[in-house]
């Protein structure tokens, strides 16, 4: 059974830095594509950025230059780091797994993690 359990959301002054981390455990890893996606208030859930088994990447254009996905498959974890933050950017975000060697335009997200709360805040 795949489980991913996501850290490090948090309040964090505009401008500011967060790093998330997403933990992977029930699947081989090295297998996956992983990608974080964010929901807001009253808003759709929209896919943040994608990293494929082999590290190709790709963001959402209201977060590219400011974002950035990457994977340890020693930690079986996911990272987001989220710079020069925006209020706008403020959601749940969630962590999710994909399909075995789906390519990052092919992605589909079907495990999905619990979420953590980033507040971007003055």
């Amino acid at each position: 059974q795949v489980r991913l359990v996501e850290s490090g959301g948090g309040l964090v002054q505009p401008g500011g830095s967060l790093r998330l981390s997403c933990t992977a455990s029930g699947i081989s890893f090295g297998q996956y594509p992983l990608a974080w996606h964010r929901q807001a208030p009253g808003e759709e859930r929209e896919l943040v950025a994608v990293i494929t088994h082999d590290s190709y990447t790709l963001y959402a254009d209201s977060v590219k230059g400011r974002f950035s996905i990457s994977r340890d498959g020693a930690k079986n974890t996911v990272y987001l780091q989220m710079n020069s933050l925006k209020p706008e950017d403020a959601a749940v975000y969630y962590c999710n797994a994909g399909m075995p060697f789906a390519s990052a335009g092919g992605y589909v997200p079907y495990s999905w993690g619990q979420g953590t709360q980033v507040t971007v805040s003055s």
